[in-house]
This record gives structure tokens, C-alpha cells and sequence, in this order.
């Protein structure tokens, strides 16, 4: 079934309109560049700070259990490597294919961009997540089970960064509540 899927784009949907696009989408992904400097955006603006580390958050999440835990120990080779007939459109990948790292990189930041920022602009963060993701079955660099495994754990890794964060800016609240009360139960006193 995912060969077949990997073939099928290959011969019936790869054209020369959607080859640049699925190539720019592509390369947005590459070593989470897009989504890093993203998150450094958010970081730089007090507005957005809160945001930018939640996303900061997931992606360490994502870069621990993905690419340090996962893919080193699953070690799936690419199906451009087995697959007869299939074309890789972006050259050899250097690391195994499960999970997809692009999908679960995309999926741990904008995920987490999603649950924390207005819709409106979370919509578009997820819209491109899932387009990063199709491109790499796209451009024919991974099986639709190492994409859906990527969305999975970057959405893991973006619950998780929202659990440990909203625990840690709920303890500055608490510490910065009961430093005011000290100092106004001081004032009174005095």
C-alpha cells in the first residue's frame, strides 16, 4: 500500500507546476530552519515571548525524542533505497526515515503555535505542518507511515511542551502573587 502511494504520486501527481512548490516547501523544513527562526521571531517580542517558548519548548521535545531516541534506534531506510522505480527528487537523506523529522520538527512547533496563538494565525502554522509533511512523501524521501508517525510525535511533543510549560508559568504566577502579598502585608504593618 505505501509503495504503491509513493509510485502513484510519483507517475500520476509530480508535474512540473507542483515540482518548484513541493521543493520550496520542502527545503522549508530542512533541519527545522523555517520553524527555528520562527520561534526566534516570536522570542524577540515581549507580545510573543510566551508563545516562542512553548514552540522553543516542543522542538527540544521534539529534537530529544525524534532524533536523539527514535530514529537511531527504528534505523528504517529511505524508500528511495528499495523501492524500484522511485525517484528521489532532493538527493540522499543522511538520516534513517521513521519518523519523518521534517513532519514531526513542523507538526512540534506549529502544533504548538496552534494551541497558544489566535487561530487565525495558528490555522496557517498547522496548514504549512501538513504541507511540509506531503512534500516528503512528495519528493519521494519517506513511506506515509514515517509522515503520520511525524505528526504524531510532533503533536506529542507540542502536549507536552503546553503540560510542562503551563506548570512552570503557573509556579512564576504563584511566587510572583506571594512576593506582592508579602510586600503588601509589609506596607500594612508598617
Amino acid at each position: 500500500m505505501e509503495v504503491q502511494l509513493l509510485l502513484f504520486l510519483q507517475n500520476c501527481v509530480r508535474n512540473p507546476i507542483l515540482d518548484p512548490l513541493m521543493m520550496f516547501i520542502t527545503k522549508l523544513g530542512d533541519g527545522g530552519v523555517f520553524w527555528l527562526i520562527f520561534t526566534a521571531v516570536l522570542l524577540v517580542f515581549k507580545k510573543t515571548r510566551r508563545i516562542g517558548l512553548y514552540c522553543m519548548a516542543a522542538i527540544v521535545f521534539d529534537v530529544l525524542i525524534v532524533n536523539v531516541l527514535v530514529k537511531p534506534i527504528v534505523g528504517r531506510i529511505r524508500p528511495y533505497e528499495v523501492i524500484e522505480g522511485l525517484i528521489c527528487m532532493v538527493g540522499p537523506q543522511k538520516d534513517p526515515s521513521f519518523p519523518s523529522g521534517h513532519t514531526a520538527f513542523s507538526f512540534a512547533a506549529g502544533f504548538a503555535f496552534f494551541l497558544k496563538a489566535p487561530k487565525k494565525f495558528g490555522i496557517p502554522a498547522l496548514i504549512l505542518a501538513v504541507l511540509i509533511g506531503f512534500s516528503r512523501l512528495y519528493v519521494g524521501v519517506h513511506y506515509p507511515t514515517d509522515v503520520i508517525a511525524g505528526l504524531i510525535f510532533g503533536i506529542i511533543c507540542a502536549l507536552l511542551s503546553v503540560f510542562v510549560m503551563d506548570r512552570i508559568f503557573a509556579g512564576i504566577e504563584r511566587k510572583k502573587n506571594d512576593a506582592a502579598g508579602q510586600n503588601n502585608e509589609q506596607t500594612d504593618r508598617q
